[in-house]
């Protein structure tokens, strides 16, 4: 396993990530500890999750998951770094969600509460709240903080700009301020080359990949949907996304094919390839998924298969940030 320092932090992580969003209503509980097991044995050591994740059995489920995890083997707790978030809705009050100081806090303490730990390594912002002042929104998370019951913040879904006005605030504060941002990034969703890269680079935010292979569109989707093998594939996002890049989605595994490659490979190593990315998050649901995943660590893509993935999937106008891509 690879680590790295997150942003320009001294923390360091593995730059696979274990996704937790499919433990509960995919993966049951005793697989998902298994699941846990093997990642840590292989050297994954940054676990994310969400408040909200388990809603397909009721939200908070996950982290409790995770907890229980934790808490068979207590050692555990210093060989991760454990990440999670708030700001998505947990319940039907007026102020069950969002980036106010009160939502924050209480969250907090209900996330500490189903991890059974008293820190969360980084915690973080799930979506912007534009209806919060980053003074509060700072001044919740300081406060958390000095408390020792976060170590880091994060955000998650961000656009630039509000990583800008974000550290702008916090170094007012004389705050760390963020030290990632976790977008959604892929060959098929490249905007955030556009200005969320950028300015992750320009205030030294790690980087943390979701849905490296769209939902599974990159991973060898029609290969599965011919054997029966398709699962998480075959719906949600990926099935849209089929659709409409359908021929261009069996020229990629053509070219996969063509390299002696697997798709999930060569997705993830590209994501993994991209300046400024610290970690590509995996969603697994079996061991094999992990092992397969490990694969795009070691896997250097040469600068044939590179151009032709430009050439398939092509940035955003002449590629590279904003706003030179733009200029003609």
């Amino acid at each position: 396993m690879i680590h790295t320092q997150l942003g320009r932090t001294g923390l360091r992580v593995s730059r696979l990530a274990l996704g937790t969003v499919n433990f509960g209503g995919r993966v049951e509980e005793p697989e998902a500890h298994r699941l846990m097991d093997h990642a840590l044995e292989r050297g994954i050591n940054l676990i994310d999750t969400a408040n909200t994740y388990g809603w397909r059995v009721y939200k908070g489920h996950t982290e409790e998951v995770v907890g229980r995890w934790l808490d068979k083997a207590p050692a555990r707790r210093d060989q991760v770094v454990v990440a999670t978030k708030v700001g998505d809705p947990m319940g039907e009050g007026l102020n069950d969600h969002g980036l106010s100081a009160r939502n924050i806090v209480a969250a907090c303490e209900a996330s500490l509460r189903r991890l059974g730990t008293d820190w969360i390594d980084v915690y973080q912002m799930h979506h912007i709240d534009r209806s919060a002042a980053w003074e509060e929104v700072w001044q919740a998370m300081d406060l958390l903080v000095a408390q020792g019951k976060v170590r880091y913040v994060g955000s998650s879904n961000f656009a630039g700009w509000d990583i800008a006005s974000a550290q702008a605030a916090a170094q007012r504060r004389n705050s760390l301020g963020l030290v990632s941002e976790q977008c959604a990034y892929s060959l098929v969703t490249r905007y955030p080359e556009l200005e969320i890269m950028p300015a992750a680079q320009a205030y030294g935010l790690g980087l943390l990949v979701w849905s490296p292979l769209h939902g599974g569109l990159l991973g060898g989707v029609l290969r599965k949907k011919r054997t029966g093998s398709a699962v998480k594939s075959a719906q949600g996002r990926a099935a849209a996304a089929l659709e409409e890049h359908g021929d261009t989605v069996e020229a990629y595994e053509r070219l996969c094919a063509d390299h002696g490659l697997d798709p999930a490979v060569v997705g993830t190593a590209w994501v993994l390839s991209r300046p400024g990315v610290t970690a590509a998050l995996i969603g697994p649901r079996t061991q094999e998924h992990i092992d397969g995943a490990l694969e795009a660590l070691e896997c250097a893509l040469p600068e044939s298969l590179l151009s032709r993935l430009d050439v398939l999937f092509p940035p955003v106008g002449r590629g590279g940030p904003a706003p030179d891509c733009w200029l003609t």
